[in-house]
This record gives C-alpha cells, sequence and structure tokens, in this order.
C-alpha cells in the first residue's frame, strides 16, 4: 500500500480549494495568503473532501496506481505548503573572488569567468542575495523553485579537488585527495 498517499491534507484556515474536472481529469485550484496554485492530475485517481481534509483515492491496488497516489497526494501538500508558508533554496558559493550581487529582480554572479553571469527570476519567483556569498530562491511552487535553484548551480557547480563553485546550503560536496609528489625520487 501507499503509506504517504494514505494520509489526509489538512486544509489550514485561509486557504480555499476548488475541485473541478476538466476533460475527464480531476483539476485542484488551491489559494491562499501567498498565491494561488492550479494543478492537473490523473484521470484515474480521484479528490474527496471530508472536514477540512483532502484525501485521495485510487482505482485499484496496481503497482501504477500506487505510485500515483503517493505521487498526487504529495503534489497537493506541496500545494498547501507553498501557498501558506512557501519554499525557499539557499546556495552558497565558494572560491576567492567569487561573488553574487543584486540587480533588481536579477542577481549578477561573478564566477571566475572572463564575464559575468545574469540569471534572471522566473514568473513568481524572488532571488535574493543575502550576503555576497550565499544566494535564496523563494516561491509558492516547490517544483519551479528547485528547478531555479538547480539552473544557478549549474552555472559553476562545486569542484570536488578545491570545492570551487556553487552549492546548496545542505549539500556536502565530498572532497577528493590532490596529485601526491613521487617519494624517494631523484
Amino acid at each position: 500500500m501507499s503509506r504517504v498517499g494514505l494520509q489526509p491534507i489538512e486544509i489550514p484556515p485561509g486557504v480555499k480549494v476548488e475541485l473541478t474536472t476538466v476533460e475527464g481529469s480531476p483539476q485542484i485550484t488551491v489559494q491562499g495568503p501567498r498565491g494561488t496554485l492550479r494543478r492537473t492530475l490523473h484521470p484515474d485517481l480521484q479528490i474527496e473532501r471530508e472536514n477540512g481534509r483532502l484525501w485521495v483515492k485510487r482505482p485499484s491496488d496496481s503497482r501504477f496506481h500506487k505510485a500515483l497516489h503517493g505521487l498526487s497526494r504529495t503534489l497537493i501538500a506541496n500545494m498547501v505548503v507553498g501557498v501558506t508558508q512557501g519554499f525557499r533554496r539557499v546556495l552558497e558559493i565558494n572560491g576567492v573572488g567569487y561573488r553574487a550581487e543584486q540587480q533588481g529582480k536579477d542577481i549578477r554572479l561573478n564566477l571566475g569567468f572572463s564575464h559575468p553571469v545574469l540569471i534572471q527570476a522566473e514568473e513568481g519567483l524572488v532571488l535574493k542575495v543575502e550576503e555576497p556569498t550565499r544566494i535564496a530562491v523563494e516561491g509558492i511552487d516547490k517544483e519551479v523553485v528547485g528547478n531555479m535553484a538547480a539552473k544557478i548551480r549549474a552555472v559553476k557547480p562545486s569542484e570536488p579537488y578545491k570545492l570551487k563553485g556553487l552549492k546548496y546550503r545542505e549539500e556536502q560536496p565530498r572532497r577528493k585527495a590532490g596529485k601526491q609528489s613521487k617519494k624517494g625520487a631523484g
């Protein structure tokens, strides 16, 4: 059984959930203090509202439906969290002379290239330079926040020898040893 899919989704006060059907597929719209999110789910699934909770129901115990059950429940729960609290990813910059600067809504990265790299904020996201070596990506959609953070990190990922580059704050890159000198040579 999908243990995640069986859990109810609590609807906090101030959050409005609207369930509709679009071309045979359930569509859920979640509106809260931070904004509105909309998602269309697989047509085999059903969403039921009961006593301030949402339940995701699946038609069978097939492997496909079990996987879809847990995924859909998590996507809806992330929508509820997004419109109430929002999501945030923090990236850190390591390296001598590497830094970030705020330019309006966008950020400018100096990462040892011959030119600065300009990262433009996508719709609904906020890019903040908290310190010259720390960047925060904030928004209400967890998927969009994660994708933007991955795009920023892909500009110059942390290399394994001196750990220079961009990394997520919670990431612990594995450091490799450098070349060894030959002993007894000469």
